[in-house]
């Protein structure tokens, strides 16, 4: 364990800036996971409002360093390319 003030207080934040990626890792799996299933299935639903959701979700996560910003906008041209696809 850190001995040294500073070293103490990096060790709190690292624990607190963890928990927090974490939760938003989730959400953005969740997100992805939703519109996988949405076009996995065939139906007539609409895909807007959930591609639009999911990609909000991932440019935010990128937005405060949980993930990468080229990851942010590979995932979120692979989900508008799954939705493009499902919908022809």
């Amino acid at each position: 364990m850190a001995n040294h003030k500073s070293a103490l207080k990096r060790a709190r934040q690292n624990e607190n800036h963890r928990t927090r990626n974490k939760s938003i890792r989730s959400k953005v799996r969740s997100a992805v996971r939703t519109i996988c299933d949405i076009t996995a299935s065939p139906s007539d639903q609409d895909m807007d409002m959930p591609l639009k959701a999911a990609q909000s979700v991932v440019d935010k996560a990128a937005a405060k360093g949980c993930i990468h910003r080229n990851t942010a906008a590979r995932r979120v041209s692979r989900l508008a390319r799954m939705v493009n696809a499902a919908a022809k």
